[in-house]
C-alpha cells in the first residue's frame, strides 16, 4: 500500500479530478464468497424467504471508548443525539465544513461509554482523523475489514437474516418469541449457548435483523441458524448479491468525499490521509471541478436526519442549504431496449458501450453518470445494477426536484469520454441509455405499481 498522503499526491499531479479519475488502483475486492447457489436465486431469497449475509467481513469497525466519546460523534455528526441511549443505532453522516458529505456509516451505542461505528473507511478515517487532533478523552480501536487486515480474523461476526420468514426463523433457533424491537433498537437472544446482539432493522426493503457477537462465538451461531433454516427456506447470500441489496433499499454506498477545500481541517485531513484511502472516481461526469462529484445529506435522503439541536462541522453551511433543497434522491428504471443494445454493442465490430458488469455494473469507487433531459444535465446517476426479482436494471440517483416526480423521462449518459486510465476501463463508447424516475426505496413501489403493469 502506498505511503504517500493525499496532500502529497494532489501537489503531484495537480487536480483532484485527474488524480481520482486515473488512480492505479486495482479494482476493490469484495472479501466475501461470490456466490453459494447463483446471485439471481440469492437475491429472491430476500423477498420470498429468508436471506443470510455475511457481514463479518467488506466493513470497518471503529470502537471509540472514553468519557468523552459521545462529545467527538456529537461534534462531527449532523445527527441529533438526544435520547440516544445503549442498545440504540443509528446511520451517522458526517459533512465538511462547507456542508458536503464527508461519508456515512452505522454507529452502535454498546455500552456506557463505548461505540462502534461500522461502514466504509471514509467516515471513520475523518473520525479518527478528528479525535488525533482534538481535545476529546476517548480511544479508538480499529479492526479493518478483511480485504486490508494484516492479520488475524476479525473482532466480531455479523450475519444479517433478512426476508418474510426471518422473525419465525429467529424465534425457532432461539426458542422464545420475539420480543418487541423498535427500527433500529438492539435487542439480545441467545443462539446455541452464545449470547448474541442483534439490531433490527431492514437492509433489502424486507424484515430482518443483523446478529452480531464475538468471532469466537461465530461458527456455532452460524451453524444453529443454518440448521434452524432448513425450516424456513434459508438461503445464504454472496457477494455478487449483496451488492445490490442498497438498490431495494435506497441506500447510496460510497458518497465522493468532500475534502478539496481550502479550509484549515480539510487541508490537515489532506496531509494525514493516505492516498489510496479515498478511491477512485468514475462515469460519465467529466467536470475539472471537484465540487460537481460532491454531494450534501439533502441530495441522497439524508435531510431527515439533519438536526440542528448542536454545534458540528459543517451547521452553519448546512442550516443555509435547508432553506431550498435543490436535489432529490430518486430510483431510474433503465430502458430495457437501451440496455441490450449497449450490452449487444460487445458483440459487434467495436469498441462498444462501457462493460455493464452484472449484478452491480459500478466500475469506480465514487460513481457519477450525468442525467439528462432536453439535453441538460438534471442530475446524477450514482449507483447501478440489475435486480433479477424485478428483471430491470436500475440506479439510485439525485436529481432536480423538477425533474423528480415518478414518471420522469430522463436520459443516463453511460461510459467515460475520453476514457479515464483506471485499470477499470477498457476502450469504450459514450451511449445514452433512457430511464424513468421512480420512487425511492425502489423496492415497495415496484412490487405495488412496476411489476404489475
Amino acid at each position: 500500500m502506498s505511503s504517500e498522503s493525499l496532500a502529497a499526491a494532489l501537489a503531484r499531479v495537480g487536480s483532484p479530478v485527474e488524480l481520482l479519475r486515473n488512480l492505479q488502483f486495482p479494482p476493490s475486492t469484495f472479501p466475501v464468497r461470490p456466490e453459494f447457489t447463483n446471485w439471481r436465486s440469492e437475491q429472491r431469497a430476500w423477498v420470498e424467504s429468508c436471506a443470510l449475509l455475511d457481514q463479518s467481513h467488506h466493513m470497518t469497525d471503529l470502537f471509540i471508548e472514553g468519557p468523552d466519546a459521545l462529545r467527538l460523534l456529537s461534534d462531527l455528526a449532523v445527527n441529533s443525539f438526544a435520547g440516544f441511549g445503549v442498545g440504540k443505532a443509528k446511520q451517522f453522516v458526517a459533512v465538511s465544513p462547507e456542508g458536503y458529505l464527508v461519508g456515512d456509516a452505522i454507529l452502535f451505542h454498546l455500552e456506557e461509554e463505548l461505540f462502534d461505528l461500522v461502514g466504509h473507511p471514509m467516515v471513520i478515517d475523518w473520525v479518527t482523523f478528528n479525535l488525533e487532533r482534538g481535545d476529546h478523552k476517548a480511544t479508538v480501536e480499529r479492526d479493518d475489514n478483511s480485504a486490508v487486515r494484516t492479520s488475524g480474523p476479525p473482532r466480531l461476526y455479523r450475519y444479517e437474516l433478512q426476508g418474510p420468514t426471518a422473525a419465525a426463523l429467529v424465534e425457532q433457533v432461539t426458542g422464545a418469541p420475539l420480543p418487541e424491537v423498535r427500527f433500529f433498537n438492539t435487542a439480545e437472544f441467545t443462539i446455541a449457548g452464545r449470547r448474541v446482539r442483534a439490531l433490527r432493522h431492514g437492509m433489502a426493503g424486507q424484515p430482518g435483523f443483523e446478529l452480531f457477537g464475538p468471532w469466537a462465538d461465530g461458527d456455532a451461531v452460524l451453524t444453529a441458524l443454518l440448521e434452524a433454516g432448513e425450516d424456513h427456506g434459508l438461503v445464504r447470500v454472496g457477494a455478487k448479491a449483496y451488492s445490490t441489496a442498497n438498490l431495494e433499499s435506497g441506500w447510496v454506498p460510497a458518497p465522493m468525499p468532500a475534502i478539496f477545500s481550502d479550509d484549515p481541517l480539510v487541508r490537515a485531513y489532506r496531509e494525514w490521509l493516505p492516498v489510496e484511502k479515498v478511491g477512485s472516481i468514475g462515469g460519465s461526469l467529466d467536470s475539472a471541478d471537484i465540487t460537481d462529484y460532491y454531494l450534501t445529506p439533502y441530495d441522497i435522503g439524508y435531510g431527515k436526519t439533519v438536526r440542528f439541536d448542536h454545534d458540528f462541522v459543517g451547521r452553519a453551511a448546512l442550516e443555509r442549504m435547508a432553506q431550498a433543497p435543490p436535489r432529490t434522491k430518486v430510483t431510474l428504471v433503465w430502458n430495457a431496449d437501451d440496455v441490450t443494445a449497449a450490452i449487444g454493442s460487445l458483440y459487434r465490430e467495436g469498441p462498444g458501450a462501457k462493460y455493464i458488469d452484472m449484478p452491480k455494473a459500478r466500475y469506480a469507487t465514487h460513481h457519477e453518470d450525468v442525467v439528462l433531459a432536453d439535453g441538460q444535465q438534471v442530475g446524477i446517476s450514482l449507483d447501478c445494477g440489475y435486480l433479477a426479482n424485478e428483471r430491470t436494471m436500475v440506479s439510485l440517483a439525485t436529481v432536480d426536484t423538477a425533474h423528480s416526480e415518478p414518471g420522469t423521462e430522463v436520459t443516463v449518459l453511460w461510459g467515460e469520454q475520453p476514457n479515464s486510465a483506471k485499470p477499470q476501463v477498457e476502450p469504450h463508447e459514450q451511449v445514452q441509455i433512457r430511464a424513468t424516475v421512480a420512487p425511492v426505496p425502489f423496492v415497495d413501489f415496484a412490487r405495488e405499481s412496476y411489476r404489475s403493469r
